[in-house]
């Protein structure tokens, strides 16, 4: 669980799926196709935890899809974590 602030107030929690080694978050998802507000979710928690990576991953379709997901600000100064 992640605490989340807006101009230093605490304004509620955020809790991924699984965050590996303090650096990667992993959401987990079982449905038939991804939609722009999954890729959202994850890249809210990318951002929220201020980690450069982010895995979506769907178990829910005929084969498995993932799609990796950037910070948009640390991925673009060449963040190497």
């Amino acid at each position: 669980e992640h605490t989340i602030y807006y101009d230093g107030i605490d304004v509620g929690t955020r809790r991924a799926d699984f965050v590996v080694e303090n650096k990667v978050v992993v959401e987990i998802k079982a449905l038939v196709a991804f939609e722009d507000v999954h890729l959202a979710q994850a890249k809210n928690y990318v951002v929220a935890y201020n980690f450069l990576l982010g895995l979506l991953i769907n178990f829910g379709g005929k084969s498995l899809i993932y799609k990796l997901v950037f910070h948009p600000k640390l991925s673009e100064s060449g963040f190497t974590g």
